[in-house]
């Protein structure tokens, strides 16, 4: 069981817990919410996203919340797509995490990605906006993944720098040790699972400083697997997983192709459309 450090809030909010009324969130697969199936809501995936949006509701009858993510998303993807939109919606915050695909593609560069994403935050907290940043996630166990961890270190530092020049908010998952449990992976090795995008929500409140009901998830024991249970796995996942993904690569092809924006427009969290009980 993974120690869980982030504090847990009375159920019992009082009104008006934080300053924002409107959320627009940006990005790719990540924030979309991919590997956190959810059939009830818009684009049949809930995420971290939504879930931040849920809290962040909670108290503020007039909160609207906007997400433009899709998955399989480049940096200059998202800024060329999704910046214009988000500032257009006139959000008091914005969530952006991109460059993780670039990351995984041979030859990135780290310093030319964070260099792009300077000037779109420097635009955002312009808006006036608070700017919350996702950095990557330690990815030094993951298969496949964590070839790249340099460059994801890299990146992260430069985030930093980022943040401390347009006085941005650092959501830090490398630091997030929950994180490195199998558990809080979906089965493709390359989205988070329910779970993972449960406790990056978490994170994500905190570092925001806003007082929640959510509280800590922990993954079960796993069962002892030997080693020919494990490699049968391995050969599972990269005829249904990886194969498919380099063959995207190859063909210049992208998981989002034909995918439109799940929550183009700012309205509430809660209400048609949403899982049942969401509103609880």
């Amino acid at each position: 069981m993974i120690e869980q450090t982030i504090p847990i809030v009375s159920e019992q909010l009082p009104a008006r817990l934080h300053p924002w009324h409107r959320y627009v969130a940006m990005g790719d697969s990540f924030t979309e919410g991919i590997g956190d199936p959810e059939p009830a809501s818009p684009g049949g995936h809930r995420g971290w996203a939504d879930r931040l949006a849920e809290e962040l509701s909670r108290g503020h009858e007039d909160f609207a919340y906007a997400n433009l993510a899709i998955r399989g998303r480049l940096l200059q993807q998202i800024l060329a797509e999704q910046l214009e939109p988000a500032l257009a919606l006139k959000p008091e915050l914005i969530s952006i995490s991109a460059g993780g695909n670039d990351l995984i593609r041979p030859g990135s560069d780290p310093d030319a990605l964070a260099e792009s994403l300077d000037g779109a935050v420097e635009r955002m907290t312009a808006a006036g906006a608070t700017v919350l940043l996702f950095n990557g996630p330690d990815i030094r166990d993951t298969p496949v993944l964590g070839l790249v961890r340099g460059r994801v270190a890299i990146f992260n530092e430069n985030l930093r720098t980022i943040a401390a020049r347009h006085e941005a908010i650092i959501a830090d998952m490398w630091s997030l040790r929950q994180l490195t449990d199998p558990q809080m992976w979906a089965g493709d090795r390359l989205h988070f699972s329910p779970l993972g995008h449960h406790t990056i929500t978490l994170m994500a409140l905190e570092a925001l400083n806003v007082p929640h009901t959510l509280q800590a998830q922990f993954p079960k024991p796993l069962a002892v697997r030997n080693w020919r249970t494990a490699r049968s796995e391995d050969l599972v996942w990269a005829r249904e997983f990886f194969v498919p993904w380099v063959l995207r690569r190859v063909r210049h092809q992208s998981s989002g192709d034909g995918v439109s924006a799940k929550r183009p427009t700012a309205g509430p969290i809660f209400g048609p459309g949403m899982p049942p009980g969401a509103a609880e």
